[in-house]
């Protein structure tokens, strides 16, 4: 592993080892009282490091991927006091291995997902409340408005909510609890066509085929060549492009 993915790791170890209490869950750890700023920011990288490698290894599961967490600990405990089963070179050459699995999983899985988007959404086609555009775009009307419409220069403010079509949830303004706002031009294909369909004041629904959203780039819980779908409403034009 790169040196800094086993800063990370180690860091994320020590964070969830350290107050590690007799269980039958060996990951267990109990909550901390802080004394001091030092002790909360030692937390707060231990944590910000456990946050990465938790996410990274989601990303490995994703791919079907597993690596067992237990070990994972025991090898970052073992870095940290200097007795790592592995020298350097050693953990270089097998993660450059865990990269190219990663990488052969993401294949297949890239391959899965296209056949998979394909046939979803041409069931989902046959549904009368559907619109297919001639890109491929699917769109819903969910709340209908009579407000402006945006085009592909305007800044635009929105509430959304964004899964896969197993129903997983992958970003969300409503989480997030404030809206977002954005360039209609600096986002996937799919909501740069699918805005400008929209009034202010409405909500949508959109089924976006791979090609138009991040096609082959993995980005979080979005594997390569997924389908997405995305409720939006469109709250505010922000901004109107200049006329001469």
């Amino acid at each position: 592993m790169k040196k800094a993915a086993i800063a990370f790791v180690v860091a994320s170890a020590f964070s969830m080892t350290a107050c590690q209490q007799q269980s039958v869950d060996p990951l267990l750890v109990e909550e901390v009282k802080f004394e001091n700023e030092a002790q909360k920011q030692a937390y707060a990288f231990g944590a910000s490091v456990g946050t990465f490698v938790e996410q990274r290894m989601g990303e490995q599961a994703d791919m079907n991927v597993m690596l067992d967490k237990e070990l994972v600990l025991k090898g970052f405990t073992a870095a940290m006091q200097g007795n790592a089963q592995f020298d350097l070179t050693q953990i270089q050459t097998l993660n450059s291995d865990l990269d190219k699995v990663m990488r052969e999983a993401a294949v297949a899985k890239a391959q899965v997902n296209i056949e998979k988007g394909k046939t979803w959404l041409a069931e989902n086609a046959k549904n009368e409340n559907i619109t297919v555009t001639e890109s491929g775009l699917q769109y819903e009307v969910l709340v209908a408005a009579e407000g402006d419409k945006p085009v592909a220069q305007d800044t635009v403010k929105v509430h959304y909510k964004g899964t896969l079509l197993d129903g997983t949830e992958f970003d969300s303004s409503y989480s997030r609890g404030e809206p977002a706002t954005f360039p209609l031009n600096r986002v996937i294909k799919g909501w740069t066509e699918g805005l400008q369909y929209m009034n202010v004041g409405s909500k949508y629904k959109f089924y976006i085929p791979s090609d138009l959203a991040y096609g082959e780039r993995a980005t979080g819980k979005i594997t390569p060549n997924s389908t997405l779908i995305f409720e939006v409403e469109l709250l505010e034009i922000m901004s109107k492009p200049a006329t001469q």
